[in-house]
């Protein structure tokens, strides 16, 4: 049994207003075997597509190579636009050593909550994937629940948007984005709406339905 601990804390600091809140990244992060176009940082995957999407929309020109210079781009990006992330997953265990979400056992959740409360000025939680089975989403859910809270709907139009209410009249939004992995590509292709901007422009692809998608919420 392979244990897949989170290898970054969370990335927070006082003026942050939007949290980005995923699971974890691929075991090659933990025991820090990462690859030549690998990041070593949140979301640095070379097979993950976040930080493709924010460098289309706010044309960054980020590097993508394991080396200091291409993690301080991103960490200055993030500062830049008080945009903090914490990953709701810890660590879990697994028998099959890859990144899928399904594939996780004895799950052990961050303490979202007691971040925001530390954070007083995060209004936005960016799930980078949906409510399916151990999705941030669905976590977020399961930690809720065990502090007696719960979200609330606000539009059920993907992406999906919910409230809560966090120490009475405090209230923080989250929004489940569609997860910029490749796994994500088969339910975007058989999205009515990604169909219809296909037929329009044949080479439209899944990280421009992205680019669209995020580009509101980022």
């Amino acid at each position: 049994m392979f244990l897949h601990t989170h290898p970054y804390e969370p990335f927070l600091f006082k003026e942050a207003t939007k949290l980005i809140v995923g699971t974890l990244p691929p075991p090659r992060f933990t025991i820090g075997d990462l690859e030549k176009a690998d990041v070593d940082f949140c979301y640095g995957s070379k097979n993950g597509q976040l930080w493709t999407i924010l460098d289309i929309i706010f044309d960054l020109g980020l590097k993508y190579e394991t080396t200091d210079f291409a993690t301080q781009q991103r960490k200055d990006f993030l500062m830049q636009r008080k945009i903090g992330v914490c990953d709701i997953v810890a660590s879990a265990q697994r028998v099959k050593i890859d990144a899928s979400d399904l594939g996780m056992q004895n799950i052990k959740l961050r303490n979202v909550l007691g971040y925001l409360k530390e954070c007083q000025n995060v209004h936005t939680l960016l799930f980078t994937g949906g409510n399916s089975k151990n999705g941030p989403e669905y976590f977020f859910r399961k930690h809720l629940k065990e502090h007696r809270l719960q979200l609330n709907v606000v539009s059920s139009a993907v992406p999906r948007v919910h409230e809560f209410q966090l120490s009475g009249s405090r209230t923080i939004q989250t929004v489940s984005l569609i997860a910029p992995s490749g796994a994500a590509n088969r339910a975007i292709g058989s999205m009515d709406a990604y169909k219809a901007l296909k037929n329009k422009n044949p080479k439209f692809n899944t990280v421009d339905f992205r680019v669209m998608q995020y580009r509101k919420f980022f």
